[in-house]
């Protein structure tokens, strides 16, 4: 069998259909797409491009992205190997060869082909940050007649920030990057040092959806489509449109975890590496679902907004300005000064803040606004059943709010012992998520806030549509059940247009591919 290399560096046969095992679900958003699930064998029929190749599996043929498959060693003749440089584990980590599919004679080898997967990845990752700073942010920034600053931290986010975190990064990795055996190259601790910093990638993700609209507005202008085609022809990148250039860092961090598990699954347990391995592997699953998390709350936004929009005689802040997050909500008992007189009240508690309304004495399904408390100055204060002398009353089921700053109280009764307890675990998970937040700095952006205001103002008033017909998200408290590591990320499809040159003659009609575990 002669091994020949395709358009990306990979080895590809020359007198025979190459078979390729898929590594991670490819999830299609364009009807010229191969769909397909980790493990699936696909026919490559045309890898001369670079980063798309045109496969078959069954009777389906569609374009599918070159780097979520990898090349068997044996093909379809099941005699011959490829060269001796592959069987022996030691693939170019320069070239953009992939990690080959069927298993080698022991783990070492297996082991050192994943190390050099995630080299040749890391590299070619950086290359690709490069190009965007350079060829794209940079020349947007000459042309103040064209771009505004906010258009520019709109369109790239925090890009620039992410590209010197991943120089530092490789630098580290190349440190423990053992050229001469790479299966004993140790490169889990590279991630436990840097693990804080994955988190800029948070902003990144949360900005998308933004990015992908602005874009979408300037491309209905032929001048920027000429200039964004002219900045990638000057800084001589592949043929893709500026979209997949920025969906690349929201694809990368989704893709950590499944190259970490697949480098603990051919690293011995009395390997120096394995602990720390497996280590990276936790905290990376730990960054891609609260990036996953932050995403989904931020989807949400547009609910709060019209909730907000909904209850009367709302006074103050909007809720948005501080918050992005329901928790809980339920109704309670409420004194709010000694000797004061005990109210009903539905309580909404969000990140920061916890809203007070009223219920319409007719209408139950209608709500008045009634007052908020700044849970970021107030204390809980667990209260046992009996008489409290600060309010002088008979409690049950009761618990405290106590203002550190002015000793303010509020007293509150839940009507059983199971709710106090979940209002309990709701103001810590408060306080978690607050934190939360704060480390890794998440915040709504005020465009993201606009775009919730315009959509309440888009949506039609109607006889009768009060504030419980507008459906809060569910309070993240009740919900028990884990959330998935993959990215949520609705991005139009008509600005992910690839044109290529050469090839089978047919071109996906976009770009878009989300990477899940097929596991």
């Amino acid at each position: 069998m002669q091994w020949i290399r395709g358009g990306s560096g990979m080895l590809i046969t020359g007198d025979s259909i190459v078979s390729a095992e898929a590594v991670w679900d490819h999830v299609t958003m364009a009807n010229r797409e191969l769909a397909f699930k980790a493990g699936d064998v696909i026919k490559v029929l045309d890898a001369s491009n670079k980063d798309w190749w045109w496969g078959q599996i069954d009777d389906e043929e569609g374009w599918f992205p070159a780097s979520f498959v990898r090349l068997w060693v044996n093909q379809e003749d099941g005699v011959e190997e490829g060269p001796s440089d592959v069987q022996n584990g030691h693939l170019d980590p320069n070239s953009d060869c992939l990690c080959l599919g069927r298993p080698l004679q022991n783990r070492d080898q297996m082991r050192a082909n994943v190390i050099n997967e995630i080299m040749s990845t890391e590299r070619h990752y950086i290359k690709h940050l490069k190009d965007i700073c350079e060829g794209y942010l940079k020349q947007c920034r000459k042309r103040r007649d064209m771009f505004s600053d906010e258009q520019l931290k709109v369109i790239f986010g925090n890009i620039e920030d992410i590209y010197r975190f991943q120089m530092g990064f490789v630098r580290d990795l190349e440190k423990q990057y053992n050229n001469d055996d790479p299966h004993l190259s140790e490169i889990g601790p590279c991630f436990l040092e840097h693990q804080d910093g994955f988190w800029i990638y948070s902003e990144y993700c949360n900005n998308h959806l933004d990015a992908c609209m602005e874009l979408s507005k300037l491309m209905k202008d032929s001048r920027y489509q000429h200039f964004f085609e002219a900045c990638r022809l000057l800084q001589q990148m592949i043929d893709i449109a500026i979209d997949g250039f920025l969906l690349t860092p929201v694809q990368k961090i989704c893709k950590y975890p499944l190259q970490l598990a697949e480098l603990l699954k051919y690293t011995a347990q009395d390997h120096s590496d394995y602990r720390y391995v497996a280590a990276a592997l936790a905290v990376m699953r730990n960054v891609t679902q609260q990036i996953n998390e932050r995403k989904r709350r931020l989807e949400n936004i547009d609910k709060i907004a019209q909730w907000q929009a909904s209850v009367l005689d709302w006074e103050g802040e909007d809720i948005l300005d501080r918050s992005s997050e329901l928790i809980y909500t339920g109704e309670m008992a409420w004194i709010y000064q000694p000797y004061g007189r005990n109210q009903q009240r539905v309580f909404f508690l969000f990140d920061h803040q916890m809203v007070l309304c009223k219920k319409d004495l007719i209408r139950r399904d209608i709500l008045y606004y009634k007052g908020r408390i700044d849970m970021d100055k107030y204390e809980v204060v667990d209260i046992e059943d009996g008489r409290d002398d600060d309010f002088n009353v008979s409690m049950k089921n009761a618990f405290k709010l106590h203002n550190k700053e002015t000793e303010e109280i509020h007293l509150f009764f839940a009507k059983k012992l199971e709710e106090k307890i979940r209002w309990l675990r709701a103001f810590r998970e408060e306080r978690k998520m607050v934190q939360e937040d704060e480390k890794i700095g998440f915040e709504i952006s005020e465009n993201q806030k606009r775009q919730a205001a315009m959509t309440v103002r888009k949506v039609p008033k109607q006889k009768g549509k009060t504030a419980f017909n507008y459906n809060l998200p569910d309070p993240t408290h009740s919900c028990e059940t884990e959330k998935p590591l993959a990215m949520y990320l609705y991005i139009p499809r008509l600005i992910f247009i690839l044109k290529f040159t050469r090839g089978g003659g047919k071109c996906p009609d976009t770009q878009v591919s989300l990477m899940t575990s097929g596991k």
